[in-house]
């Protein structure tokens, strides 16, 4: 059986999450934004760690319950186009494609949800709250540290081949590290030049996946 592990921010959907949620909220400011912004792309290009990147984001948003439903909202209309056109070969595949993402449970789930999958199959870091405000995220989970989907996909033991698809460096590191075959480079929202040497193959798009996985 094929596996087919799919990174969300930047994939899935045309944008990151976590910075249109900073972009989003009702304390958001320009300078804010670009700061979050920088340290999104140092993480991604493996340029610094993620759990380095993800404890400097959080530090950054003021975000609420709230903001999280507008943001919700927001990226059900940027959902990349090739998904959009392939929601019946993700909705075929559903048993087989998982969401592995550093991004957060709940800026995923409602998306991925109206494609089929299944809740099981999504792996993402939880937010904290305090007074329905956004204070931290679980640092027990796998997910929020270095190597996060690494060690995700360890523990899943997988059998058969596994394709991982995704536009940075953690996602590469699945396939870099043994627990995947082929690393897809997906750049139809963003091109990573310093990624672009690591991948099996670069996909404009998810027609170009499923030409290759037929």
């Amino acid at each position: 059986m094929n596996n087919i592990i799919i990174d969300y921010d930047s994939t899935f959907i045309k944008v990151e999450s976590l910075d249109e949620l900073a972009r989003l909220s009702k304390t958001s400011s320009a300078k804010v934004n670009n700061k979050i912004k920088e340290i999104t792309n140092l993480g991604m290009e493996g340029k610094i760690s993620f759990s380095e990147s993800l404890q400097k984001r959080i530090i950054l948003i003021n975000s609420d319950k709230e903001d999280i439903e507008k943001t919700v909202s927001f990226l059900k209309k940027n959902i990349s186009e090739s998904f959009i056109r392939n929601m019946s070969f993700i909705r075929k595949n559903h048993n087989k494609i998982f969401i592995v993402s550093s991004g957060f449970h709940e800026l995923i789930d409602p998306i991925v949800k109206e494609y089929g999958i299944i809740s099981q199959n999504i792996y993402a870091n939880n937010f904290l709250y305090k007074n329905n405000k956004i204070i931290g995220f679980d640092n027990e989970n796998p997910l929020s540290m270095s190597k996060g989907k690494v060690n995700i996909l360890k523990n899943l033991k997988l059998k058969g081949d596994t394709h991982v698809i995704g536009d940075g460096f953690t996602d590469f590191e699945i396939k870099k590290e043994g627990y995947a075959k082929y690393f897809y480079l997906f750049t139809e929202n963003i091109k990573r030049d310093s990624i672009v040497k690591s991948a099996d193959y670069s996909l404009k798009s998810l027609d170009e996946f499923i030409k290759i996985y037929k």
